[in-house]
C-alpha cells in the first residue's frame, strides 16, 4: 500500500457528520445539517432544516413557497415552513451540553447538489447560538474549507447597525 492514510480533523470529522446530517432536510431550496458538540468532545445534538413536528414538509408538498414568489435567499424567512437545522438542534439538546460546545453546520444546494456559500447563521439563529451559549460555529466554505467563528463577535443587531441596510423588495 503506498498512500498513507490521512486522519481527519476534529472538526473535519464533524462537519462530515453535519452533511451526513443535512441528507435528512426536507427543503427543496437547500439542505442544512447542524452538530452541537460538547466541550469535551461529545455529539450532543443534531438538527436539520424542515417542518415543525406534526406540519407537512416541503418534499411531501412538492413546492417551496419561497421559490413560486421568488423571493431572494436570506429574506423573509416567515414565508418559510421550514425550522433551521441551527435551531432544531439547539431544541434537541441538553442545555446544559451545549453550554461551551461548538457547532457544526453544513449546507448544500439542493439543485445542484453544491456547497452553499454561507458566512453566517441567518440573524435569529445567531440570537439562539447567543443564548445557547454556544462558544464556537464552525462553518464550510464553498470550496470545502472550514471557518472558525466566535459567536461572540457576530456584530449585534442594534437598530443603529440596520440603518440603511433596510430595503423594501
Amino acid at each position: 500500500m503506498t498512500d498513507k492514510y490521512i486522519r481527519p480533523t476534529k472538526d473535519e470529522s464533524f462537519m462530515e457528520i453535519a452533511d451526513a446530517v443535512s441528507m435528512r432536510s426536507t427543503c427543496l431550496r437547500r439542505r442544512y445539517g447542524a452538530v452541537i458538540v460538547s466541550v469535551d468532545g461529545r455529539i450532543v445534538s443534531t438538527g436539520y432544516n424542515g417542518a415543525p413536528r406534526c406540519r407537512a414538509n416541503c418534499t411531501d408538498i412538492g413546492v417551496c413557497l419561497r421559490d413560486q414568489l421568488k423571493i431572494k435567499p436570506g429574506t423573509h424567512y416567515e414565508l418559510c415552513r421550514a425550522v433551521h437545522a441551527e435551531a432544531n438542534a439547539i431544541i434537541n439538546g441538553d442545555p446544559l451540553a451545549i453550554v461551551g460546545g461548538t457547532l457544526y453546520l453544513c449546507g448544500t444546494d439542493a439543485k445542484t447538489g453544491k456547497p452553499t456559500a454561507q458566512n453566517s447563521p441567518c440573524a435569529m439563529c445567531q440570537r439562539l447560538i447567543l443564548n445557547a451559549q454556544i462558544a464556537r460555529v464552525v462553518l464550510r466554505n464553498p470550496d470545502g474549507t472550514l471557518v472558525s467563528i466566535d459567536p461572540k463577535n457576530w456584530p449585534d443587531d442594534t437598530p443603529e447597525s440596520f440603518a440603511g441596510k433596510i430595503i423594501d423588495d
